[in-house]
């Protein structure tokens, strides 16, 4: 199955049971829940994690406070693209490398989960587009990324370690990097008054 095969939806409440069944039975990412960079601190992080990350998350999105893109093989969720205002995920400004004055307009992409059954067939790179487009109809004017680039030796980073994206995929959507303090953790952003996206090969 090619990326053109998958269904790609913005999130809307409805969608909560969607978003529930990819998520379970590990919360996503170890209980993340989507849910790392909307805490204003994570230093009690471990007593978060897991129900009350689900909770808080569901009422996020049963409230339309919740952005992203779920991407669907027929009925069956099997992939997720975080994406919203950069302000709401206020932990990104805790990260050194990511700290930036010009954030008021800016929305952010902030990670990826995709069911382990379903990766490597190009499922990050149609939600990248997806949620993309599904900013530029909103009339956002710059979107933000974080992606991973390899571990600190030089090697390529696992599936479990790439849930920012990888650069690649940004970089052929036309992102730019525009702050690398910290060459493992680039800061790249799209300016969507250029109205022309790459074609994705």
């Amino acid at each position: 199955m090619t990326v053109e095969n998958f269904r790609f939806e913005e999130l809307r409440p409805e969608l909560w049971p969607e978003f529930e069944r990819l998520f379970e039975p590990n919360g996503g990412c170890g209980g993340c829940w989507c849910m790392w960079w909307r805490v204003e601190s994570q230093k009690n992080w471990k007593e978060f994690e897991g129900a009350k990350a689900k909770e808080t998350i569901k009422n996020l999105i049963q409230n339309d406070k919740a952005h992203g893109m779920l991407a669907f093989a027929g009925d069956e969720p099997v992939g997720w693209c975080s994406f919203g205002p950069r302000i709401d995920f206020p932990c990104l400004a805790r990260v050194r490398a990511y700290k930036r004055d010009d954030i008021g307009d800016v929305w952010s992409v902030t990670c990826f989960f995709i069911d382990v059954k379903w990766r490597g067939k190009g499922l990050a790179r149609g939600l990248l587009r997806a949620s993309v487009e599904a900013m530029r109809k909103r009339g956002v004017k710059a979107v933000e990324g974080y992606p991973m680039t390899t571990t600190r030796d030089g090697r390529r980073l696992s599936s479990g370690l790439t849930y920012r994206g990888p650069l690649k995929i940004f970089e052929e959507l036309g992102f730019k990097t525009v702050q690398s303090t910290n060459p493992f953790k680039p800061l790249v952003r799209l300016e969507l008054r250029e109205r022309n996206l790459i074609k994705l090969r």
